[in-house]
């Protein structure tokens, strides 16, 4: 085969490779049966995503939906400080002893981890981190979305009513009843990123 016939293929490998790891929220959080292996320069190119307090929840969210699997994973493994929790829950309008309960951290535990910056990791980190999952989704719906009410919608407080009314497709269960597990987070990031077109409701 000619030079010329194998340019052609060799610019379409590149146009694939030059997509990889340009998922979006929904695609990197609610496709539990999709296995990407990264390529190496992710190694090189990583950097710490840290939440600091006193910052906004919505920029750490929009860092945590557009970071690389390899960045997810030492997310995962370093786990989050104890005050983004309270911090997260303010921002969802969801009441702190609420949100431990959704979660799974005891709230004696969360209290303490909060007021001395601890981290909270293991399964309860990442139950948090499922939940800013969540809400990177919930964000990217309304920044797709073309309709009037999009502009100025609050992502994270919708999400925060959004997970406490009872699904038809759960069983009539509330999403906030499956999210202390991560296979209860992906079943509720499929759900979520589903309904896009009724997300206004």
């Amino acid at each position: 085969m000619s030079q010329a016939a194998d340019k052609p293929r060799a610019h379409a490998k590149l146009r694939r490779r030059s997509k990889v790891g340009a998922w979006t929220a929904r695609e990197r959080f609610s496709s539990p049966t999709t296995v990407v292996t990264p390529p190496s320069s992710y190694a090189s190119k990583a950097f710490k995503i840290v939440y600091r307090p006193g910052k906004s929840v919505d920029d750490y969210v929009r860092q945590v939906a557009s970071a690389t699997p390899m960045q997810i994973v030492e997310i995962e493994r370093a786990g989050v400080i104890g005050s983004l929790i309270k911090d997260l829950s303010k921002r969802m309008d969801i009441p702190s002893s609420r949100i431990f309960t959704i979660l799974g951290i005891p709230k004696a535990t969360a209290e303490r981890k909060a007021a001395r910056r601890k981290v909270v990791a293991g399964s309860r980190g990442q139950a948090v981190i499922g939940m800013l999952k969540l809400l990177g989704i919930a964000q990217e719906i309304v920044a797709n979305s073309t309709a009037s009410k999009a502009k100025g919608f609050d992502a994270a407080k919708w999400l925060g009513q959004w997970i406490e009314r009872p699904q038809p497709s759960l069983g009539g269960r509330k999403p906030a009843d499956l999210l202390d597990t991560p296979t209860g987070v992906e079943v509720v990031a499929r759900l979520l990123g589903s309904i896009e077109s009724g997300a206004y409701q």
